[in-house]
């Protein structure tokens, strides 16, 4: 079973060694928004998946299978 996208977000964020801080200037997405994201308040759309995907450098098909799981 594939993860929840919040955690997935968290998680890869964490295994990379961003802060949310560094990944918020990457894709121009406000920490708080970020902070929402990963703790499964938010979803965020596709446009937004790619540009989380883009900054931790896994591919967006990863990303969208997370939010077919939320």
């Amino acid at each position: 079973m594939k993860k929840e996208l919040h955690l997935q977000l968290r998680q890869l964020r964490e295994e990379r060694n961003i802060s949310l801080e560094t990944l918020a200037l990457k894709t121009r997405i406000g920490t708080g928004k970020l902070e929402a994201y990963e703790a499964g308040n938010e979803t965020p759309s596709v446009q937004t998946l790619l540009k989380l995907s883009n900054a931790l450098e896994v591919p967006a098909s990863n990303l969208l299978d997370g939010l077919q799981n939320a």
